[in-house]
């Protein structure tokens, strides 16, 4: 089946059109995404202004037609922290559904920690043992520790990189007294949380999986995204506390050369960098690895499991039988330059817009509320 999964997040909006059955690797058809900073949109009393709105409904009615042209069947629809947290946001749901008529379930931190953490340990498996998942967002920092697919403890922060950047660092570059008070704030606001999370115990392997992260790691020398999803990434503390301190006297402008960094996340890198390292400080891991899966995989595999139990488990169409080897690759000798090499996301995958001229199939019916997996 081909499902759709509709990312309303604090950075970017983002619909993902994936290919999948129970018990198969998800495999990226199409993308359709926008950067789309939902925070730069809060007027004082913390209300998403109108101009933020209009943006946001706009993107959701591209985004329906982009998954009707490509014949998804299934869409789940789903919102963070950016609306959780406004003090508009039940409002903001409400117009949404009535000038588009799609539903966005609005996800809990300590749910987006979860369906996160599920898509780790989908990812790594059982050996991995115990998993502490961390993952920055652009409103709030998400946190998951466990043993079984789902975790023990899941909790949420409002340590979002975006978040931080609005609040704390308004100086390009920024001053010393206030990268300093920043970190000061993170780790006050971390103790409390690093604490419930040693009474549970020591996990085997952290991992990150956020962009944020992918982006530090990238900058500290692991591997492209051309690379693909199956070479193993790393961020060590200590490189992180080199580049934190390189970063903090940058301008915006300088962040955008250094590789895998884009334009939308260059602002808000430092204070992504700084609660990155606060988070392995606290949690006292000298490094943890990136892991390619997070949110978005999490609620499809949720979903694919549901069907499991909906429908009769079939085997796949080619269990039994001998494929013949295609897996031959053509070599040009030429070299990516970064921007490609730096391209996301890791699977290639048809970008929007479509040509006008594609006969556009009938209409999915509208998602209801409470179509994500529970």
């Amino acid at each position: 089946m081909r499902l759709g999964v509709l990312d309303i997040g604090s950075n970017t909006v983002h619909l993902l059109l994936v290919d999948a059955h129970p018990g198969a690797r998800p495999v990226a058809f199409a993308s359709h995404k926008r950067p789309l900073s939902l925070v730069q949109y809060l007027d004082g009393d913390g209300n998403i202004n109108d101009a933020g709105q209009h943006e946001l409904i706009e993107f959701v009615l591209e985004a329906w037609e982009f998954a009707a042209r490509h014949k998804a069947e299934d869409l789940l629809a789903f919102c963070t922290s950016a609306i959780r947290e406004a003090t508009n946001g039940a409002d903001v749901l409400a117009r949404v559904k009535h000038e588009t008529t799609v539903t966005l379930q609005e996800l809990t931190g300590s749910e987006e920690a979860s369906m996160t953490f599920f898509a780790v340990r989908r990812w790594y498996g059982w050996g991995a043992g115990p998993i502490l998942d961390l993952d920055i967002g652009g409103g709030s920092f998400e946190m998951a520790y466990g043993t079984d697919e789902l975790p023990e403890f899941a909790t949420s922060v409002p340590l979002g990189a975006s978040r931080l950047t609005r609040d704390w660092l308004h100086e390009d570059p920024p001053t010393a007294k206030s990268v300093k008070e920043l970190r000061r704030y993170i780790r006050s606001t971390l103790k409390p949380v690093v604490r419930e999370f040693h009474e549970l115990g020591r996990a085997n392997l952290v991992a990150g999986t956020s962009k944020t992260f992918r982006s530090l790691a990238r900058i500290a020398g692991a591997a492209p995204s051309a690379a693909g999803p199956y070479v193993k990434r790393e961020l060590h503390a200590a490189d992180l506390g080199l580049w934190a301190q390189r970063i903090s006297a940058m301008t915006v402008a300088d962040r955008l050369y250094l590789p895998g960094v884009s334009d939308a996340r260059a602002r808000q890198l430092l204070a992504g960098a700084l609660v990155a390292e606060a988070a392995l400080e606290l949690f006292e891991f000298p490094k943890m690895e990136i892991c390619p899966w997070a949110l978005r995989e999490g609620l499809i595999l949720r979903r694919l499991d549901q069907l499991v139990f909906e429908d009769a488990l079939d085997p796949a169409p080619h269990v039994g039988k001998r494929k013949k080897d295609k897996s031959k690759k053509k070599k040009d000798g030429k070299h990516p330059d970064k921007h490609k090499e730096d391209e996301e996301p890791d699977n290639p995958v048809k970008e929007f817009p479509v040509s006008v001229n594609d006969p556009a199939p009938a209409p999915i019916p509208a998602p209801a509320a409470g179509g994500l997996a529970s």
